[in-house]
């Protein structure tokens, strides 16, 4: 395995915006080259470690909570963790970079994509119900959604592809020493295997 440093790479942003998606590609990415890498994504985390909870405040509140000890474990492991949660709130997103910057390192990424693209993107129909009032506490709906007041980096995935978008996050952590470089014939090699050469 290759030398790497742990850090937690926290995904917000509105349902629908990408969160999810661009941390698959990262994780992919980042597996072909051989780096521990760890996924926690809201819907599976609310289905095994939250279950109990629903979508108040507080309750949104304790889920950030539960998944920042997660993400706090395995940073201070060296394990690069992706984090895709809607984490609506400023206080609770600063509360999970103050915990897990006690023991390793933690950016903020805010997925931005328009509240009209995000529904559009809606295969679930979430947003429909929401604004039919037959879900309650939904982001950007009929609750606030708070957007990052500095957030390290911001992915625009209303105009930039997924690859672009997962390109900006392993630039940075490159740029940051937390993975290593790839080699020029590494970086050959791994073109031409996504290209399906190889």
């Amino acid at each position: 395995m290759r030398e790497q440093k742990g850090i937690t790479v926290w995904f917000t942003g509105l349902s629908g915006a990408g969160k999810t998606t661009v941390a698959k590609e990262i994780e992919k990415q980042l597996k072909e080259r051989e780096i521990y890498v760890q996924r926690l994504d809201g819907d599976i985390v609310r289905k095994n470690l939250t279950s109990d909870l629903g979508f108040s405040k507080e309750d949104r509140d304790t889920n950030i909570k539960r998944n920042t000890f997660v993400a706090k474990l395995l940073t201070k492991n060296d394990v690069i963790t992706l984090c895709s949660f809607i984490s609506p709130y400023q206080e609770t997103r600063d509360y999970a970079r103050k915990e897990i910057e006690a023991e390793g390192s933690f950016i903020e990424v805010f997925v931005n994509a328009p509240l009209k693209i995000c529904e559009e993107r809606d295969v679930k129909g979430l947003y429909k119900q929401a604004r039919e009032g037959k879900i309650d506490n939904f982001t950007g709906i009929s609750d606030p959604y708070e957007e990052p007041e500095k957030p390290d980096l911001e992915l625009r995935t209303d105009v930039e592809t997924v690859s672009e978008s997962a390109a900006r996050v392993i630039s940075y952590l490159e740029g940051k020493g937390f993975i290593p470089l790839l080699n020029e014939e590494e970086e050959l090699k791994e073109r031409l295997t996504g290209l399906g050469y190889i």
